[in-house]
């Protein structure tokens, strides 16, 4: 039987097929629709396993990025006693997903390239009262962790952490940003 897509059902599909069909009364004056099975596979050709065998080989990837790290307790003391200032912020109040994500690696990117240490990335800890059909509140709180660990950025960024509560609190986060050399741009 081919489905709605024109696709040939799998033998699991036809399984699941006529155990549902086993378990239903047809309307009066109808008769029970039968799947057709799949066709036989064709034998496999001989130069199939020299094929395999050249795409089974291990190819050169790029190098994975580097693993993310912790913001050092000295900087950690130094934030929290107002030692140690953010060298650059970006405020995402306010923007859909898609906005964020490309203003956050546009702001990565030129802060690398100015030799930014440390930047702050306020998401907003999301709107208040109660969250609609399952939705939880502040969606970029939690979406940007982890646009921050995706490839993309991993090598903008050294690390990050949740802000002091002078400088947001759990609705923005340090950034470290690896130097422009590190990165190898």
């Amino acid at each position: 039987m081919r489905s709605r897509r024109g696709r040939t059902l799998s033998e699991a599909d036809l399984a699941l097929w006529r155990q549902v069909a086993r378990s239903v009364k047809p309307l009066a004056g109808r008769v029970p629709v039968e799947p057709e099975p799949l066709p036989p596979a064709a034998p496999a050709p001989e130069a199939a396993p020299v094929l395999l065998a050249v795409a089974l080989k291990p190819s050169k990837s790029a190098p994975s990025p580097p693993p993310l790290a912790p913001l050092e307790q000295r900087l950690r003391t130094q934030l929290r006693r107002g030692q140690q200032g953010v060298d650059a912020v970006i405020d995402l109040h306010g923007m859909r997903q898609d906005e964020a994500h490309l203003a956050l690696r546009a702001f990565l990117r030129r802060e690398q390239g100015r030799g930014t240490r440390l930047a702050l990335v306020v998401t907003g800890k999301g709107a208040a009262g109660t969250a609609l059909f399952g939705d939880e509140r502040g969606v970029l709180r939690r979406v940007v962790p982890h646009w921050l660990r995706l490839p993309d950025l991993r090598p903008l960024v050294v690390g990050f952490e949740e802000a002091q509560a002078r400088h947001g609190g759990s609705g923005a986060l340090y950034v470290r940003l690896r130097r422009a050399r590190e990165a190898g741009q």
